[in-house]
């Protein structure tokens, strides 16, 4: 019995069944670079402001990036009842967690009939909603205030949670549209060979399928809403008490400019800052994650 000896392959066989790394290439490395500067441009002045929070006056005005001689905690409680910075932000949470509640709420069922059901005119009523997103807020900020001065809901918590609620549906609808299109069409018909209405299969079956793409788009209107500053502007011009922490920001820097209190305007700065940057930092994933879901299915 002959035994067949094989010839042992060459260190080249091996190397070529390898997969070679991709080459850096010129663009990517212009790419890196010019992503490096932009988180620079971001990084940089958020820690000046943060800085700028523990100073005193002659310290912000000297070098941008110096240390403070010592924490002054003082600023932060000056900015916090004071400038009533704390009322400003309770303001802003009741009327952000309601407008974002309503939106999802509303917006979720709206995108999910357009983007499940076909009847006449859905398209056209889709279409009228993507619009929306095209239509500059600013250019409806006279007809938008005598609208709720007119309806009795000016310099108040509804009239603006309202306003807001539009103004973030037509982003939140055609968001979720192009989701819930992915879902499979067999969980649905499933439920509905099962005995489940339509409301039934929307909220218990549908509903938690699309969970990626609703936190996604509800921490996009957390972030928006907590930043507007217009819109509060315009519809809650004389009630102090009611006034959201962007508005409070903005009274706060001119009476520092007569004051000359500018630790304490970094201290609200900081405070409006940081809620926003904490949730992002916590739900970073799931805004990935919900993208991608909704781009691969």
């Amino acid at each position: 019995m002959t035994t067949v000896t094989r010839p042992k392959p060459k260190s080249a066989d091996f190397d070529s069944g390898r997969r070679a790394k991709p080459k850096p290439s010129v663009l990517s490395g212009l790419s890196h670079v010019a992503l490096a500067i932009w988180a620079l441009l971001i990084i940089l002045p958020l820690l000046w402001t943060f800085l700028a929070a523990f100073k005193n006056n002659t310290e912000i005005f000297g070098d941008a990036l110096q240390l403070p001689a010592a924490l002054r905690w003082d600023n932060w409680a000056r900015a916090w009842d004071k400038a009533h910075v704390g009322q400003y932000m309770i303001n802003t949470v009741i009327v952000v967690f309601f407008s974002t509640l309503g939106t999802m709420l509303f917006g979720s069922m709206a995108a999910y009939v357009l983007a499940r059901y076909k009847f006449f005119g859905s398209k056209l009523i889709y279409l009228l909603f993507v619009s929306g997103m095209a239509f500059p807020v600013f250019l409806a900020i006279t007809p938008l205030f005598f609208v709720v001065k007119q309806v009795g809901l000016l310099n108040s918590y509804l009239g603006l949670i309202l306003v807001y609620i539009a103004y973030s549906l037509p982003f939140t609808i055609f968001f979720l549209a192009a989701f819930f299109r992915t879902l499979p069409e067999a969980v649905a018909e499933a439920a509905r060979i099962d005995g489940a209405s339509h409301t039934r299969t929307f909220f218990q079956v549908m509903l938690p399928m699309a969970k990626p793409g609703l936190v996604s788009i509800t921490i996009f209107n957390v972030l928006g809403q907590w930043n507007q500053y217009l819109l509060p502007l315009a519809l809650v011009p004389a009630d102090r008490s009611k006034w959201v922490i962007t508005q409070g920001i903005a009274d706060i820097s001119t009476i520092a400019g007569y004051e000359a209190d500018w630790p304490a305007l970094f201290a609200a700065m900081n405070l409006a800052i940081i809620p926003v940057l904490v949730i992002y930092i916590i739900f970073q994933r799931q805004i990935q994650s919900g993208l991608g879901a909704g781009a691969v299915k």
